[in-house]
């Protein structure tokens, strides 16, 4: 890793990078997926969901431009509340396939139907989106000096926690989308069609469909909030070795990289705005 090849780049700082790119994707794809669980719950704000992911990706921005630090107990209980609402949307949804409630759902009439081979890019695409799946375990790995001693131990018990959970639910949810053909659209995730058929259409079903959408919005949101936390840290790094913009390692007033948070959100505002 200190050893440079014939270009003359240090291996690590190539892997750094990535890393910062990984960051920026991160931000995207979850504030236009909290968008998403949002628009899908309220059909008036499918037309503003690249505001709603920009007006994110600003107030996230600007609570760390601020000074906001990461709090354990203020992020616990939205993640608490996210891991109990799809423990519920699981075992609900098990308990009314063993005993035979659980119905394909119809397709929607956007969704035109397709036969054929599988293509190279359904194939690629299937690997992108589950790729998405493990975004943020690099969070825990670059975060281990921030945990009670002994360090390693903790970080490893929550890395072992984090990926048997992310499983679970991960292998569920799959198992339900399956059970009722779900089939997403432009309009409607597959956690909240899942959502609308395992809860039901009564008050208490739609109440719990509503907690369920709010829960993953909120961790969405959270998730995109980690790379402002990690990527003006690493940024820095490069920065202090000449492989970025030296401005990127000034302190603002707070005592933040400014300038990192602030390319991390032109960056990733960029991305949405332009795959809309």
């Amino acid at each position: 890793l200190v050893t440079r090849d014939n270009f003359g780049i240090v291996p690590a700082q190539v892997a750094g990078a990535a890393l910062l790119i990984g960051y920026i994707l991160t931000v995207a794809v979850s504030v236009a997926a909290g968008s998403a669980a949002l628009t899908s719950t309220v059909d008036g704000l499918t037309p503003y969901r690249v505001p709603i992911s920009l007006f994110f990706i600003a107030l996230i921005a600007y609570g760390n431009l601020r000074g906001v630090r990461e709090s354990g107990r203020m992020f616990a209980v939205p993640t608490y509340f996210f891991i109990v609402m799809m423990f519920l949307l699981l075992g609900v949804g098990l308990a009314k396939s063993l005993a035979g409630d659980l119905h394909p759902l119809p397709i929607p009439a956007d969704v035109a139907e397709t036969t054929g081979a599988i293509s190279l890019f359904l194939l690629l695409h299937a690997f992108a989106s589950g790729g998405a799946a493990v975004t943020g375990v690099e969070a825990i790995s670059n975060g281990v000096p921030a945990f009670k001693p002994p360090a390693w131990r903790n970080a490893r018990t929550t890395l072992m926690w984090m990926g048997s959970l992310l499983g679970v639910m991960f292998l569920g949810l799959s198992y339900l989308a399956v059970q009722l053909e779900v089939v997403p659209t432009a309009t409607k995730t597959v956690i909240s069609d899942v959502g609308r058929a395992v809860f039901g259409s009564g008050g208490l079903g739609t109440a719990l469909f509503l907690m369920l959408q709010v829960a993953t919005t909120l961790i969405l949101i959270l998730a995109a909030n980690t790379s402002f936390a990690d990527f003006p840290r690493l940024a820095n790094f490069h920065a202090k070795d000449d492989f970025m913009p030296r401005p990127l390692t000034k302190r603002g007033h707070r005592l933040v990289f400014s300038n990192g948070i602030i390319g991390l959100a032109v960056a990733s505002t960029v991305l949405v705005i332009v795959f809309q």
